[in-house]
Protein backbone atom coordinates (compact mmCIF):
# COMPACT_ATOMS: atom_id res chain seq x y z
CA UNK A 1 0.00 0.00 0.00
CA UNK A 2 1.43 3.52 -0.72
CA UNK A 3 -0.15 6.86 0.59
CA UNK A 4 -1.94 9.73 -2.03
CA UNK A 5 -4.28 12.63 -1.65
CA UNK A 6 -7.67 12.13 -3.22
CA UNK A 7 -10.89 14.41 -2.83
CA UNK A 8 -12.75 11.73 -1.23
CA UNK A 9 -16.95 12.13 -0.84
CA UNK A 10 -18.40 10.72 2.49
CA UNK A 11 -21.67 11.83 2.25
CA UNK A 12 -23.77 13.27 -0.99
CA UNK A 13 -24.34 16.37 -1.51
CA UNK A 14 -21.69 17.57 0.59
CA UNK A 15 -18.45 18.80 0.09
CA UNK A 16 -15.32 16.61 -1.02
CA UNK A 17 -13.13 16.82 1.40
CA UNK A 18 -8.81 15.99 0.38
CA UNK A 19 -7.46 13.60 2.48
CA UNK A 20 -4.73 10.48 2.46
CA UNK A 21 -6.08 7.11 1.54
CA UNK A 22 -4.18 4.06 0.52
CA UNK A 23 -3.42 2.60 -2.70
CA UNK A 24 -3.11 -1.00 -2.94
CA UNK A 25 -0.37 -2.52 -5.55
CA UNK A 26 -1.45 -3.77 -9.32
CA UNK A 27 -2.74 -7.30 -9.63
CA UNK A 28 -1.43 -9.22 -12.81
CA UNK A 29 -3.37 -6.84 -15.67
CA UNK A 30 -3.79 -3.91 -13.89
CA UNK A 31 -1.69 -0.64 -14.05
CA UNK A 32 -0.99 2.17 -12.06
CA UNK A 33 -0.92 5.45 -13.55
CA UNK A 34 0.29 8.92 -12.15
CA UNK A 35 -2.74 11.20 -12.53
CA UNK A 36 -1.22 14.22 -14.58
CA UNK A 37 -5.07 16.09 -15.61
CA UNK A 38 -8.81 15.20 -14.75
CA UNK A 39 -11.66 16.86 -16.30
CA UNK A 40 -14.54 17.48 -14.49
CA UNK A 41 -17.66 15.69 -16.07
CA UNK A 42 -21.37 16.52 -15.23
CA UNK A 43 -21.64 12.47 -14.07
CA UNK A 44 -19.30 13.27 -11.81
CA UNK A 45 -21.74 16.00 -9.90
CA UNK A 46 -24.85 13.66 -10.18
CA UNK A 47 -22.70 10.83 -8.59
CA UNK A 48 -21.62 13.47 -6.01
CA UNK A 49 -25.10 14.93 -5.23
CA UNK A 50 -26.43 11.01 -5.17
CA UNK A 51 -28.34 11.51 -8.15
CA UNK A 52 -27.36 7.90 -9.11
CA UNK A 53 -26.67 6.31 -6.05
CA UNK A 54 -23.28 4.26 -5.98
CA UNK A 55 -21.46 3.19 -2.38
CA UNK A 56 -19.96 5.47 -0.47
CA UNK A 57 -16.99 6.85 0.57
CA UNK A 58 -15.76 7.46 -2.79
CA UNK A 59 -13.41 9.31 -5.25
CA UNK A 60 -14.54 10.54 -8.56
CA UNK A 61 -13.00 11.50 -11.67
CA UNK A 62 -13.17 9.51 -14.77
CA UNK A 63 -11.25 11.72 -17.25
CA UNK A 64 -7.46 11.07 -17.24
CA UNK A 65 -4.58 11.07 -18.53
CA UNK A 66 -1.06 10.53 -17.04
CA UNK A 67 2.03 8.47 -17.26
CA UNK A 68 1.96 4.85 -15.88
CA UNK A 69 4.31 3.88 -13.04
CA UNK A 70 4.02 0.79 -11.65
CA UNK A 71 2.17 -2.58 -13.45
CA UNK A 72 1.19 -5.89 -12.28
CA UNK A 73 2.43 -8.85 -13.54
CA UNK A 74 2.39 -10.72 -16.79
CA UNK A 75 2.33 -9.41 -20.23
CA UNK A 76 1.81 -6.10 -21.14
CA UNK A 77 1.62 -3.32 -24.49
CA UNK A 78 2.55 -0.99 -22.08
CA UNK A 79 5.91 -0.07 -20.29
CA UNK A 80 6.64 1.95 -17.24
CA UNK A 81 6.80 6.03 -18.61
CA UNK A 82 4.31 5.37 -21.04
CA UNK A 83 1.78 8.46 -21.50
CA UNK A 84 -1.57 7.04 -21.55
CA UNK A 85 -5.38 8.07 -21.58
CA UNK A 86 -7.56 6.64 -18.47
CA UNK A 87 -11.16 5.75 -19.16
CA UNK A 88 -14.11 4.39 -17.36
CA UNK A 89 -14.43 1.79 -20.23
CA UNK A 90 -13.31 -1.60 -18.69
CA UNK A 91 -14.43 -3.75 -21.25
CA UNK A 92 -13.83 -7.70 -21.12
CA UNK A 93 -13.30 -8.73 -24.68
CA UNK A 94 -15.05 -11.38 -24.60
CA UNK A 95 -18.48 -11.07 -24.34
CA UNK A 96 -21.10 -10.98 -27.37
CA UNK A 97 -20.74 -6.98 -27.27
CA UNK A 98 -17.19 -6.88 -27.34
CA UNK A 99 -16.90 -9.43 -29.90
CA UNK A 100 -19.58 -7.26 -32.09
CA UNK A 101 -17.72 -3.91 -32.02
CA UNK A 102 -19.55 -2.30 -28.45
CA UNK A 103 -17.18 -2.46 -26.15
CA UNK A 104 -19.02 0.33 -24.04
CA UNK A 105 -21.74 -2.35 -23.38
CA UNK A 106 -19.45 -4.96 -21.98
CA UNK A 107 -21.55 -7.27 -20.10
CA UNK A 108 -18.65 -9.59 -18.69
CA UNK A 109 -17.19 -9.91 -15.68
CA UNK A 110 -15.79 -6.37 -14.35
CA UNK A 111 -15.43 -6.38 -10.99
CA UNK A 112 -11.94 -6.04 -9.37
CA UNK A 113 -10.67 -6.16 -5.72
CA UNK A 114 -10.93 -2.43 -4.01
CA UNK A 115 -8.07 -0.45 -4.81
CA UNK A 116 -8.64 2.33 -2.30
CA UNK A 117 -9.23 2.35 1.73
CA UNK A 118 -8.95 4.82 4.59
CA UNK A 119 -6.44 5.01 7.20
CA UNK A 120 -8.93 2.68 9.50
CA UNK A 121 -9.01 0.15 6.43
CA UNK A 122 -12.36 1.22 5.07
CA UNK A 123 -13.01 0.75 1.82
CA UNK A 124 -13.39 3.19 -0.76
CA UNK A 125 -15.35 3.37 -4.05
CA UNK A 126 -12.87 4.15 -7.07
CA UNK A 127 -15.89 5.45 -8.81
CA UNK A 128 -16.69 4.49 -12.50
CA UNK A 129 -13.96 2.25 -12.31
CA UNK A 130 -11.24 5.23 -12.59
CA UNK A 131 -11.39 7.23 -9.29
CA UNK A 132 -9.27 9.25 -10.94
CA UNK A 133 -9.61 13.11 -8.61
CA UNK A 134 -6.85 11.31 -7.18
CA UNK A 135 -2.46 11.58 -7.16
CA UNK A 136 -2.79 7.93 -8.74
CA UNK A 137 -5.24 4.85 -10.12
CA UNK A 138 -4.99 1.84 -10.21
CA UNK A 139 -6.88 0.58 -13.23
CA UNK A 140 -7.23 -2.29 -15.63
CA UNK A 141 -4.92 -1.90 -18.85
CA UNK A 142 -8.30 -2.44 -21.13
CA UNK A 143 -9.43 1.08 -19.86
CA UNK A 144 -5.97 2.59 -21.16
CA UNK A 145 -5.54 4.27 -24.81
CA UNK A 146 -1.37 5.26 -25.48
CA UNK A 147 -1.44 8.90 -26.02
CA UNK A 148 1.76 10.54 -28.44
CA UNK A 149 4.11 13.27 -26.41
CA UNK A 150 2.71 15.98 -28.65
CA UNK A 151 -0.67 16.33 -26.97
CA UNK A 152 -0.56 17.63 -23.01
CA UNK A 153 -2.42 15.87 -20.23
CA UNK A 154 -4.94 18.50 -19.41
CA UNK A 155 -6.24 18.27 -23.10
CA UNK A 156 -5.99 14.49 -23.69
CA UNK A 157 -7.94 14.23 -20.68
CA UNK A 158 -10.85 15.48 -22.45
CA UNK A 159 -10.78 12.37 -24.62
CA UNK A 160 -11.14 10.17 -22.34
CA UNK A 161 -15.46 11.16 -21.52
CA UNK A 162 -16.83 14.41 -22.52
CA UNK A 163 -15.33 14.21 -26.37
CA UNK A 164 -15.65 10.76 -27.21
CA UNK A 165 -19.15 10.92 -25.95
CA UNK A 166 -20.20 13.92 -28.32
CA UNK A 167 -18.55 13.28 -30.72
CA UNK A 168 -19.34 9.45 -30.96
CA UNK A 169 -22.91 10.21 -30.79
CA UNK A 170 -22.75 12.17 -33.75
CA UNK A 171 -20.36 9.66 -35.81
CA UNK A 172 -20.87 6.32 -34.28
CA UNK A 173 -24.23 5.97 -33.12
CA UNK A 174 -26.79 8.46 -35.38
CA UNK A 175 -24.25 8.14 -38.05
CA UNK A 176 -24.59 11.17 -39.29
CA UNK A 177 -24.68 11.59 -43.04
CA UNK A 178 -23.49 14.73 -45.54
CA UNK A 179 -26.16 17.18 -45.72
CA UNK A 180 -28.16 15.83 -42.98
CA UNK A 181 -29.47 18.80 -40.78
CA UNK A 182 -28.68 17.93 -37.09
CA UNK A 183 -29.76 19.78 -33.77
CA UNK A 184 -27.62 19.47 -30.57
CA UNK A 185 -29.53 20.62 -27.04
CA UNK A 186 -27.28 21.85 -24.72
CA UNK A 187 -23.58 23.51 -25.75
CA UNK A 188 -21.77 22.64 -22.88
CA UNK A 189 -18.83 20.18 -22.97
CA UNK A 190 -20.56 17.25 -24.71
CA UNK A 191 -22.99 19.40 -27.11
CA UNK A 192 -19.72 21.30 -28.39
CA UNK A 193 -18.37 17.82 -29.20
CA UNK A 194 -21.46 16.29 -30.87
CA UNK A 195 -21.49 19.53 -32.93
CA UNK A 196 -17.53 19.21 -33.60
CA UNK A 197 -18.87 15.25 -34.55
CA UNK A 198 -21.49 16.32 -36.73
CA UNK A 199 -18.93 18.92 -38.52
CA UNK A 200 -16.86 16.26 -39.40
CA UNK A 201 -19.46 13.66 -40.56
CA UNK A 202 -20.77 16.34 -42.65
CA UNK A 203 -23.79 17.67 -41.68
CA UNK A 204 -24.95 20.55 -43.88
CA UNK A 205 -26.59 22.51 -41.00
CA UNK A 206 -25.82 22.03 -36.70
CA UNK A 207 -28.17 23.95 -34.96
CA UNK A 208 -27.30 24.36 -31.38
CA UNK A 209 -29.95 24.86 -28.64
CA UNK A 210 -29.13 26.19 -25.05
CA UNK A 211 -30.54 28.73 -22.39
CA UNK A 212 -27.34 30.87 -22.93
CA UNK A 213 -26.82 33.57 -25.58
CA UNK A 214 -23.41 33.60 -25.46
CA UNK A 215 -22.95 29.50 -25.98
CA UNK A 216 -24.62 29.51 -28.75
CA UNK A 217 -21.98 32.11 -30.38
CA UNK A 218 -19.73 29.98 -28.78
CA UNK A 219 -20.98 26.83 -30.76
CA UNK A 220 -20.31 28.30 -34.32
CA UNK A 221 -16.28 28.11 -33.50
CA UNK A 222 -16.99 24.76 -33.00
CA UNK A 223 -19.20 24.09 -36.18
CA UNK A 224 -22.50 25.15 -35.44
CA UNK A 225 -24.49 27.19 -38.20
CA UNK A 226 -26.95 28.76 -36.33
CA UNK A 227 -28.40 28.74 -32.82
CA UNK A 228 -31.55 29.24 -31.05
CA UNK A 229 -32.33 30.06 -27.27
CA UNK A 230 -33.83 27.18 -25.34
CA UNK A 231 -36.67 30.17 -23.69
CA UNK A 232 -37.64 30.63 -27.37
CA UNK A 233 -41.51 29.59 -27.18
CA UNK A 234 -41.62 27.32 -30.85
CA UNK A 235 -38.25 26.24 -31.31
CA UNK A 236 -39.95 24.24 -33.98
CA UNK A 237 -40.98 27.19 -35.95
CA UNK A 238 -37.38 28.91 -35.66
CA UNK A 239 -35.45 25.94 -36.49
CA UNK A 240 -37.32 26.15 -39.83
CA UNK A 241 -36.87 29.81 -40.45
CA UNK A 242 -33.08 28.58 -39.79
CA UNK A 243 -32.92 25.78 -41.77
CA UNK A 244 -35.55 26.86 -45.05
CA UNK A 245 -38.15 25.23 -43.72
CA UNK A 246 -36.34 21.69 -43.33
CA UNK A 247 -36.37 19.82 -39.50
CA UNK A 248 -34.15 17.38 -37.96
CA UNK A 249 -32.55 14.33 -39.29
CA UNK A 250 -31.33 13.97 -35.96
CA UNK A 251 -31.87 15.34 -32.26
CA UNK A 252 -28.83 15.15 -29.52
CA UNK A 253 -30.09 15.96 -26.10
CA UNK A 254 -26.53 16.29 -24.32
CA UNK A 255 -28.32 17.24 -20.96
CA UNK A 256 -29.95 15.21 -18.24
CA UNK A 257 -33.23 17.72 -18.10
CA UNK A 258 -36.12 16.42 -18.15
CA UNK A 259 -37.81 19.57 -20.36
CA UNK A 260 -34.90 19.34 -23.36
CA UNK A 261 -35.84 15.98 -23.59
CA UNK A 262 -39.63 16.33 -23.84
CA UNK A 263 -39.10 19.41 -26.72
CA UNK A 264 -37.18 17.09 -28.39
CA UNK A 265 -39.28 15.18 -30.88
CA UNK A 266 -40.90 18.78 -31.82
CA UNK A 267 -37.88 19.21 -33.99
CA UNK A 268 -37.59 15.46 -35.54
CA UNK A 269 -38.36 15.77 -39.43
CA UNK A 270 -39.90 12.13 -40.92
CA UNK A 271 -37.17 9.31 -40.40
CA UNK A 272 -35.56 11.11 -38.22
CA UNK A 273 -33.54 10.39 -34.53
CA UNK A 274 -33.73 11.19 -31.14
CA UNK A 275 -30.63 10.20 -29.79
CA UNK A 276 -30.34 10.07 -26.02
CA UNK A 277 -27.17 11.37 -24.75
CA UNK A 278 -27.41 13.37 -21.65
CA UNK A 279 -28.21 11.40 -18.39
CA UNK A 280 -31.19 12.83 -15.91
CA UNK A 281 -31.10 11.58 -12.61
CA UNK A 282 -32.59 7.94 -12.11
CA UNK A 283 -36.58 8.23 -11.62
CA UNK A 284 -36.76 11.53 -13.40
CA UNK A 285 -39.33 10.66 -16.25
CA UNK A 286 -40.18 12.78 -19.66
CA UNK A 287 -43.70 12.38 -21.51
CA UNK A 288 -43.77 11.88 -25.51
CA UNK A 289 -46.24 10.72 -27.60
CA UNK A 290 -45.62 7.37 -29.60
CA UNK A 291 -48.26 8.00 -32.18
CA UNK A 292 -46.06 10.34 -33.93
CA UNK A 293 -43.55 8.32 -33.65
CA UNK A 294 -45.44 5.52 -35.16
CA UNK A 295 -46.48 7.48 -37.82
CA UNK A 296 -43.64 9.41 -39.11
CA UNK A 297 -41.21 6.64 -38.72
CA UNK A 298 -39.00 8.52 -35.69
CA UNK A 299 -36.82 6.77 -33.58
CA UNK A 300 -35.05 7.24 -30.06
CA UNK A 301 -31.80 5.90 -29.30
CA UNK A 302 -29.00 5.95 -26.66
CA UNK A 303 -25.71 6.78 -26.67
CA UNK A 304 -23.25 5.36 -24.10
CA UNK A 305 -20.22 7.14 -24.26
CA UNK A 306 -20.91 7.07 -27.99
CA UNK A 307 -20.29 3.75 -28.45
CA UNK A 308 -16.44 4.42 -28.61
CA UNK A 309 -14.14 1.01 -29.41
CA UNK A 310 -10.82 3.05 -27.82
CA UNK A 311 -8.50 1.26 -30.23
CA UNK A 312 -10.16 2.53 -33.19
CA UNK A 313 -11.43 6.11 -32.05
CA UNK A 314 -8.90 7.43 -29.80
CA UNK A 315 -6.18 7.41 -32.45
CA UNK A 316 -8.52 8.76 -35.30
CA UNK A 317 -9.49 11.69 -33.08
CA UNK A 318 -5.64 12.81 -32.08
CA UNK A 319 -5.09 12.77 -36.12
CA UNK A 320 -7.76 15.03 -36.32
CA UNK A 321 -6.42 17.26 -33.42
CA UNK A 322 -3.28 17.35 -35.04
CA UNK A 323 -5.08 18.37 -38.11
CA UNK A 324 -6.80 21.07 -36.37
CA UNK A 325 -10.22 19.76 -37.16
CA UNK A 326 -11.14 18.70 -33.97
CA UNK A 327 -10.80 21.49 -31.27
CA UNK A 328 -10.01 20.43 -27.51
CA UNK A 329 -7.81 22.89 -26.30
CA UNK A 330 -10.48 25.27 -26.74
CA UNK A 331 -12.75 23.19 -24.37
CA UNK A 332 -10.89 23.49 -21.65
CA UNK A 333 -13.03 26.37 -18.90
CA UNK A 334 -10.03 26.81 -16.77
CA UNK A 335 -7.27 24.28 -15.16
CA UNK A 336 -7.84 23.79 -10.92
CA UNK A 337 -5.09 22.49 -8.30
CA UNK A 338 -6.48 19.37 -6.52
CA UNK A 339 -6.98 21.63 -3.60
CA UNK A 340 -9.39 23.92 -4.94
CA UNK A 341 -11.86 21.17 -6.91
CA UNK A 342 -14.81 22.12 -5.10
CA UNK A 343 -14.55 25.28 -6.07
CA UNK A 344 -13.96 23.68 -9.60
CA UNK A 345 -17.47 21.66 -9.03
CA UNK A 346 -19.34 24.68 -8.27
CA UNK A 347 -18.01 26.76 -11.03
CA UNK A 348 -18.78 23.67 -13.34
CA UNK A 349 -22.57 23.60 -12.06
CA UNK A 350 -23.05 26.90 -12.79
CA UNK A 351 -23.33 25.77 -16.42
CA UNK A 352 -21.04 27.99 -18.45
CA UNK A 353 -17.90 26.37 -17.82
CA UNK A 354 -17.15 23.88 -21.00
CA UNK A 355 -14.96 21.74 -19.08
CA UNK A 356 -12.83 22.50 -15.78
CA UNK A 357 -9.26 20.41 -15.24
CA UNK A 358 -7.98 18.90 -12.12
CA UNK A 359 -3.90 19.27 -12.86
CA UNK A 360 -1.20 17.93 -10.72
CA UNK A 361 2.19 18.72 -10.14
CA UNK A 362 3.91 16.38 -10.82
Amino acid sequence: MQKIRAAVCHTHGTPLRIEEVSLRACLPGEVEVTVEACAICHSDISYMEGGWGGALPAVYGHEAAGKITAMGDGKSRYKLGDRVLVTLIRACGHCSPCGSGHPVACEGDRSAPPTLSLADGTAVEAAMYCGAFAEKVVVQENQLAPLPADITADAASLLACGVITGAGAAVNTAQVRPGQTVVVIGAGGVGLNAIQGARIAGAAQIIAVDMLPEKLDAAKDFGATGGILASEPDQRAALKALTGGRLADAVFVTVGVIPAYEAAPALLAANGQLVMVGMPHNGDLARYDPATFAALGQGMIGSKMGDVVLARDIPWMIDLYRQGRLKLDELISARWPLEAINEAVQDTKKGSARRNVIVFDQ
